[in-house]
């Protein structure tokens, strides 16, 4: 009867409001959650039992109450009581990873019924949002749980803090599970934040005259920073109202826009487009982050400093680097920010072997678990794809044209460094306006229909840069770029040595492609997958022939570096040496070489 009565005034708001049900629905409760967090500081600190309660109880009134999704709560309770026994009971070293496996098997299913099995609107709200967001919290907390129990030497500082040291009972884990104000939207957290959070540790180092109130509370005075998020979060929710009445994917989809309007117009309008995409996820996260400040676990220490407090602990988007953003690798790093820290610490740290830094089997399982995670539909591994070949194209021109606009330090920027970032910035925006239509299109036909109207440009230009850079011609025009590269030059010429020790030109060659293979590679295993997005060069496999190749370029180099040089026997060791020294030496000289452009392309 209650739940009808709700639901009967939420369908009267919904008209007035003008927005569709599942984008309002959300919206309210993310709004509810600052009332509620307004009462949840006033409740007693030590009473934790009532805390977990009023967590789970707020939570539960949002899924039946304004959601109308019992059938959605059942599926929240499989994913976070199975993760529950797992991460408790099963006692091997496979514990993670079968815990990863149950989540994303159970999160699969969901995303495969709504796909094929259900009529799909995206205007109805379904659970699968706050699942994914449970996904990324329990395969941490999993991850945590087993981490308590491994040597401190094989984990990281992130890690080391993050460790379960005590499996929790089941009314804190589902305080975790069902936290109020991310159980919908997120932003994930892990689960030490939680426990801190409701036991009031996370605010020891709060001084005791900035504690609020006569009982001196712990969490301290919140409300500004709050406030802040949610007036940032409104802004952008009103351009979203007014950019709805000029740009819609209704107009790019019918004939009217590619017979009405000239190329370049379409391209731009793609871009305001995407932006407008954008401007719902904006609003909702900088609201909820808001919520999260207000009722304390957005707190992040105290800076002595600024007698200021840090308010940034959930932080999950930077609305100025994604807008300002030169490229993509930027760009993505400002989006979705707590979904970048899951697949970086869980994911493709947890690949690699042991001891060893991850490697191409770590970028590729992220970039699969990303994509998966995000759902089964067409278009958002139409954007997935390119994405990754974006992000390719942008370490291209990073390493070969950007050193091209600055000094020979590598780092002061010439005059015309205006213009290079003036070019990259609309690139990347208008890249940006093209990618990311079939993440909202979904079907495929639809999506290849909409990168029709603009002709394809961006697949097209990713395939003339990488014919220039990689394919037959790439020799020439990396050496075109080099010779317009100060810093490059002056390296070669502080480098250059005697005549009568340098390498032939062949072997000059045998050493360079080796030196750059190992150079790309140490280079490709710093980057992170950006949101599981590789650029596509880290998808060349690193096979046990390919290694072999290198070792016998190598030897083929020194024996005609040392063979040139008839005088040196076997046993005449210092002629050896000295060779020896001189051939290393050169390594070294087109090793710096080959590294100068690179080191001067992460200054970006």
């Amino acid at each position: 009867m209650v739940i009808a009565i709700v639901q009967s005034y939420m369908s009267q708001w919904l008209n007035l409001v003008g927005l569709d049900e599942a984008s309002f629905k959300i919206l309210f409760c993310t709004i509810l959650s600052f009332p509620f967090s307004v009462i949840f500081k006033r409740l007693p600190d030590r009473d934790y039992t009532l805390k977990n309660l009023y967590v789970i109880g707020v939570s539960s009134i949002y899924v039946f109450g304004i959601l109308n999704l019992g059938s959605g709560l059942i599926t929240l309770l499989v994913s976070s009581l199975g993760s529950y026994f797992i991460t408790r009971y099963l006692r091997t070293n496979a514990m993670p990873w079968v815990n990863f496996l149950f989540l994303m098997t159970h999160l699969a299913y969901s995303h495969v019924k709504t796909q094929f099995f259900v009529e799909y609107d995206p205007t109805i709200i379904d659970i699968t949002g706050a699942q994914m967001v449970l996904v990324m919290k329990l395969t941490a907390f999993g991850w945590n749980v087993f981490d308590s129990k491994q040597p401190k030497e094989y984990l990281t500082p992130y890690t080391r803090s993050r460790v379960i040291k005590k499996h929790p009972n089941i009314l804190p884990y589902l305080g975790y599970v069902f936290f109020f104000a991310s159980v919908l939207t997120g932003p994930a957290f892990d689960y030490i934040d939680y426990d801190k959070f409701i036991h009031s540790t996370l605010f020891d180092d709060v001084p005791d005259d900035k504690r609020p109130g006569k009982r001196k509370r712990r969490i301290p005075r919140s409300g500004k920073p709050a406030l802040q998020k949610v007036l940032h979060g409104a802004f952008w929710a009103s351009i979203f109202f007014q950019a709805s009445k000029y740009v819609n994917l209704k107009y790019v989809l019918s004939g009217d826009f590619y017979e009405e309007h000239n190329f370049i117009y379409r391209i731009f309008y793609l871009w305001v487009l995407s932006l407008s995409h954008r401007l719902k996820y904006y609003t909702i996260w900088l609201i909820a982050e808001g919520a999260c400040i207000l009722c304390g676990i957005g707190y992040n220490g105290y800076d002595q400093e600024t007698d200021s407090f840090k308010w940034n602990r959930v932080q999950n988007i930077d609305t100025y680097a994604f807008e300002t953003g030169q490229n993509v690798h930027t760009c993505l790093e400002a989006w979705n920010m707590n979904t970048n820290k899951w697949l970086k610490n869980y994911v493709y740290t947890r690949i690699a072997r042991r001891g060893k830094k991850p490697g191409f089997k770590s970028t590729l399982f992220t970039f699969a678990t990303s994509a998966f995670w995000h759902g089964t539909r067409p278009g958002y591994y139409l954007t997935f794809v390119m994405g990754a070949f974006a992000q390719t194209l942008g370490k291209i021109y990073r390493r070969n044209l950007r050193p091209m606009f600055l000094e020979a330090d590598g780092k002061t920027p010439k005059p015309s460094k205006k213009i290079y970032d003036f070019i990259t910035y609309f690139v990347t925006q208008l890249s940006f306006g093209f990618i990311t239509q079939p993440f909202v299109i979904l079907d495929f036909r639809k999506s290849l229909y909409c990168w029709s109207t603009v002709y394809f440009y961006v697949p097209i230009g990713t395939a003339i840069t990488l014919f220039l850079f990689k394919g037959p011609y790439s020799k020439k025009v990396i050496a075109w770029c080099q010779s317009h590269n100060d810093a490059y030059l002056l390296a070669q010429e502080q480098n250059r040595a005697p005549p009568k020790n340098k390498l032939s030109k062949v072997e000059t060659d045998k050493v360079k492609a080796v030196v750059s293979n190992i150079v790309m590679k140490d280079e490709s295993e710093q980057e992170i997958p950006t949101l599981g997005l590789p650029p596509i060069d880290v998808l060349e496999t690193a096979t046990k022939e390919e290694l072999d190749q290198d070792m016998k370029e190598l030897s083929e180099a020194w024996t005609s570096f040392r063979g040139r040089r008839g005088s040196i026997k076997d046993d005449d060791f210092e002629g050896l040496r000295d060779a020896y020294n001189n051939f290393t030496n050169e390594i070294n000289e087109i090793f710096a070489h080959t590294k100068t452009p690179i080191k001067v392309s992460k200054k970006d």
